[in-house]
């Protein structure tokens, strides 16, 4: 088990997917395939026992409900690492990679309900087509600049889409996060994808990735603040919310929505 971690955080460290990553920041590995078959492997070697093979409790809790209950991937990363006082959890030292990653792992297994709302489905997929789907993509059709939403439904609780689409700037995960610099004569804005000592990968407004030296860069400006529109009461109704959340609860996996 112990060449089973070691194996799992040189692969995690040099697919650059990790960098610094800490408790403080949003789980840099969600959806990342590789990371979450890693962390299913972790999962199985150090949490099974207690929490059964498919995490839907044994000695432990059941793990698979924390998203029902609108709990985060930060959430969890902090019990991980410091254990439950007063329980059988036990703290874990291990490197914060390895703990994104079973996190990573149990976000992917956890079971979400059908969204409950009362929203007609089809209005709700003509105002996705209509104000969401330049930046967001679903089964592959859409812009690349905001998240994939292919299985949205599946992953997220009501009150965290709600909160996503009335308060985006509440939290911008890792490869979301906004910049604007001057690249020679040209302003270029977007969200960083990627990032070193002497470059920085950026999806663009436009939807194009793009890769620049930091040497060549000028007024580089970042912001935590997302580049998603608000959708308040005056852009969006509580009726075409109702509606958008309907259509974004049926997005639950890879099969394409009819």
């Amino acid at each position: 088990m112990k060449r089973l971690a070691a194996a799992a955080s040189i692969v995690l460290l040099c697919s650059g997917a990790l960098n610094g990553a800490s408790a403080e920041e949003r789980n840099p590995f969600e959806s990342d395939e590789d990371a979450i078959r890693i962390g299913g492997s972790l999962f199985a070697g150090r949490c099974a026992d207690c929490h059964g093979p498919d995490a839907m409790g044994k000695l432990g809790p059941d793990l698979t409900r924390r998203w029902v209950r609108g709990e985060t991937d930060e959430s969890a990363f902090r019990i991980v690492r410091n254990g439950v006082p007063g329980s059988s959890m036990p703290p874990s030292s291990a490197p914060d990679n390895e703990l994104w990653a079973i996190v990573a792992y149990l976000r992917s297994i956890s079971v979400l309900p059908p969204l409950e709302t009362t929203g007609d489905s089809r209005i709700g997929r003509a105002l996705f087509e209509k104000d969401c789907a330049g930046c967001h993509q679903v089964h592959g059709q859409g812009g690349a600049l905001g998240p994939d939403l292919s299985s949205v439904g599946a992953t997220r609780s009501r009150e965290a889409l709600t909160i996503a689409l009335r308060e985006p700037s509440a939290a911008v995960a890792l490869g979301f996060r906004a910049v604007k610099f001057r690249a020679g004569g040209e302003l270029v804005e977007g969200v960083v994808k990627g990032e070193d000592a002497f470059s920085l990968q950026v999806v663009t407004v436009d939807g194009e990735l793009r890769a620049f030296r930091k040497r060549e860069l000028a007024d580089i400006a970042r912001n935590e603040r997302s580049l998603m529109p608000v959708f308040d009461e005056s852009r969006l109704s509580d009726a075409a919310l109702e509606d958008l959340l309907a259509y974004l609860g049926t997005l639950r996996g890879a099969q394409p929505n009819p």
